[in-house]
């Protein structure tokens, strides 16, 4: 007999504990794989699976007819993958405005449901949000922690030593990506993990999130072209350039952009918005997003890239860490309350993630996979943004800092910008 897995500690913990305390209705929305619903369930007192296969058809007529049937149990009461029927969002809001207390139910949703038209109350003062993705390294235990984000946002870390990760292991956890279930798999057996969500995104979940029918190759196709975009503001029309040397049937701008529109609703893509500065000059900002899957992996599962193809293009290797910096990025901001951004303005100036708080506090990240010159021309750019900044109308960057693949000590440059390698990097 198997020993059961045991529950892995996510970042995400806290922040469901805290919504409970605070809203009636906790939704918690991400990927699939992404451990949702096994994060619900450690503070959920009693569960409803809704896609239960010998409950599915019978779940279904409730919640059409007598909604408030499904209610009933012990609180906090998990609602699994509940956009499965939309009409649940107002007979909780109902039931939640009734009850009059914090708690009770937590819902769970791997896409956004397909007639939103449904749903005729907002959720404001009812419901809460919380985003869940991939497992940053943090959360998996390939990063020991020693830098904290909050941290860098006080001013007050020291140097570190992070987890001695060579260029075959990062190479191979960003190809494996943070799918929990990967994680106790051999290295074979979890690389296929990636292989198979993306394999699912094109049979099915694409074409299930609102009942369209859609082309599987073309989705792969669409896919490897997102996936050499990573990390540019590139456009619809280039994508589409990109596509048509390889065309399949009726296929158009418009195609392209409902084929993405539904990616983002089953959260695999997640692109970055822009940030717009106060600057002391009258510099134009890009305002256009930038382009990222929600996991590395998706990335290099769609380019048919395995760990020893990225050791071979140091190039692509880097684009596709930016892809996975920016993921654990996420995860660390979306603790403290904030939000990750992309800066670029007309003259080339680019910053590749911007961390925002709610309070106004920020900090300038340059993301590169190592080496000494590509560290150096990150400080440059660093500065050159930090410089540009008018502190008479937002506050000072809180820090700069060059986020590493590679390297065995996070440190503080002699020109203040912090050095810290991805393998002690944490909330």
């Amino acid at each position: 007999m198997e020993t059961p897995i045991s529950y892995i500690p996510r970042i995400a913990d806290k922040m469901l504990q805290e919504q409970l305390e605070a809203s009636g209705v906790v939704l918690i929305q991400g990927p699939k794989w992404c451990g949702k619903t096994t994060t619900a369930e450690q503070q959920a007192k009693s569960v409803l699976y809704m896609d239960h296969p010998k409950m599915h058809k019978s779940n279904l007529l409730l919640a059409e007819t007598n909604p408030e049937i499904l209610f009933q149990g012990d609180t906090p009461r998990l609602i699994d993958e509940w956009q499965l029927v939309p009409k649940l969002w107002d007979a909780a809001r109902f039931e939640v405005s009734r009850r009059r207390l914090p708690g009770q139910l937590i819902f769970t949703g791997s896409s956004v449901p397909p007639d939103m038209s449904e749903l005729t109350h907002s959720g404001t003062g009812r419901f809460a949000w919380l985003t869940m993705r991939p497992m940053s390294l943090w959360e998996s235990g390939e990063s020991n922690g020693g830098v904290s984000l909050n941290a860098l946002f006080k001013g007050n870390i020291n140097a570190a030593t992070a987890l001695d990760i060579s260029l075959t292991e990062l190479a191979y956890l960003l190809c494996r990506g943070g799918w929990p279930g990967s994680l106790n798999l051999n290295p074979k057996a979890a690389l296929l993990q990636a292989i198979n969500y993306v394999n699912a995104v094109a049979y099915s979940d694409i074409s299930k999130v609102d009942n369209i029918r859609r082309n599987s190759e073309f989705t792969r196709r669409l896919l490897r072209s997102y996936a050499r975009h990573q990390g540019q503001q590139v456009s619809i029309s280039t994508i589409y350039e990109d596509l048509e040397k390889n065309k399949i049937g009726s296929m158009s701008e418009d195609t392209i952009a409902s084929y993405i529109l539904a990616l983002k609703k089953i959260f695999v893509i997640e692109d970055m918005p822009a940030w717009s500065p106060n600057l002391r000059s009258k510099t134009a900002i890009r305002t256009s997003d930038t382009r990222y899957f929600v996991d590395p992996s998706i990335s290099t599962a769609a380019l048919g890239l395995g760990p020893e193809d990225l050791k071979e293009d140091l190039n692509t290797f880097g684009l596709l860490f930016e892809t996975m910096a920016v993921r654990d990025l996420r995860v660390y901001a979306d603790a403290l309350d904030g939000q990750v951004y992309h800066y670029r303005d007309k003259n080339g100036l680019e910053c590749d993630a911007v961390v925002h708080l709610r309070n106004g506090n920020f900090g300038l990240i340059e993301v590169k996979l190592g080496g000494d010159s590509l560290i150096e021309a990150g400080a440059k750019t660093l500065k050159q943004l930090a410089d540009k900044i008018d502190t008479t109308k937002m506050k000072s960057p809180s820090f700069l800092m060059i986020l590493t693949g590679l390297g065995q000590y996070a440190y503080r440059r002699e020109d203040g910008v912090y050095v810290v390698p991805i393998s002690c990097l944490k909330d």
